[in-house]
């Protein structure tokens, strides 16, 4: 990846799952990182596991670790954040996270900067003139009172701009929700979101419980917010996901999508600007 993206534009490598490394300006991101190898079991919590069914496009010691300003991490769940990035990661990374995931993160594995948002706190981080503003953003990873099985999980705002705090573009990362009313407060307070980053494949659970958007309820996310594009992730790299990327694909050309969605295999990179429009 170029080490700077041209000027108020994102770069976004898609390394697998739900693993991003984002570059804007001066500034560099890690998203959810999961850098478990093929076969090998992530867990889930309550003894559930899941096998990776595919690499990682870039090898945890191939990050460029002395530039990475914070991870985003939506929640704390094996095929988010598992062994090989505990190893890996120094522990004076800031972590962007959820409360629950930060009070872990502090007391179990020593990464002593994660910080906790809460639904709709931010968080500024600055280097050099670029800036981005992360904001928690509502969701939610299981239906009803199965809500308490699983790990609290937030979205994420990202607003990017310079010291002056001018915002040149907003990415939006969903995070491993499901549809919910939750979301519209999304579209009323963040009208103008230049790329969504929507984590689908319909992860079903032992009893058919599903637990992150299938290809149905991303189509529906896009008719909800309406993003300038919107780049798919987390939807074949484990054997729990069970809507295959073309559902999502199929569903949002029917409904008029199809010039939304950005194609960025494992590895690839893109760069949406902040005058990106359909």
């Amino acid at each position: 990846m170029e080490r700077t993206p041209p000027a108020g534009t994102v770069g976004v490598q898609f390394i697998g799952n739900a693993t991003l490394l984002i570059r804007y300006g001066s500034l560099t991101l890690l998203t959810d990182p999961n850098f478990l190898h093929r076969g090998q079991l992530a867990h889930l919590g309550y003894g559930l596991v899941s096998r990776r069914l595919t690499e990682p496009a870039v090898d945890v010691t191939d990050l460029p670790h002395a530039e990475l300003d914070a991870v985003v991490l939506s929640h704390l769940h094996g095929d988010h954040f598992d062994r090989v990035a505990r190893r890996h990661l120094d522990r004076g990374l800031p972590f962007l996270t959820t409360p629950h995931a930060s009070r872990v993160l502090q007391g179990l594995f020593g990464f002593h900067r994660a910080m906790g948002l809460r639904t709709w706190q931010s968080h500024t981080l600055l280097r050099g003139d670029s800036l981005v503003r992360v904001t928690a953003l509502p969701g939610r990873h299981a239906p009803g009172p199965a809500r308490r099985l699983l790990p609290p999980v937030m979205g994420s705002l990202l607003e990017f701009g310079d010291r002056s705090g001018r915002i040149r573009l907003v990415m939006y990362v969903s995070g491993d929700t499901l549809m919910f009313d939750g979301l519209r407060e999304i579209t009323r307070r963040c009208p103008d979101i230049h790329l969504a980053v929507l984590h689908l494949g319909g992860t079903t659970l032992p009893g058919g419980l599903l637990v992150t958007m299938d290809g149905e309820q991303g189509a529906d996310l896009l008719d909800l917010i309406r993003p300038h594009r919107a780049l798919p992730v987390h939807h074949d790299d484990y054997g729990v996901f069970r809507s295959p990327l073309p559902d999502f694909l199929a569903e949002a050309a029917r409904r008029g999508h199809g010039g939304r969605i950005l194609r960025c295999r494992p590895g690839e990179r893109v760069t949406v600007g902040g005058d990106t429009r359909l």
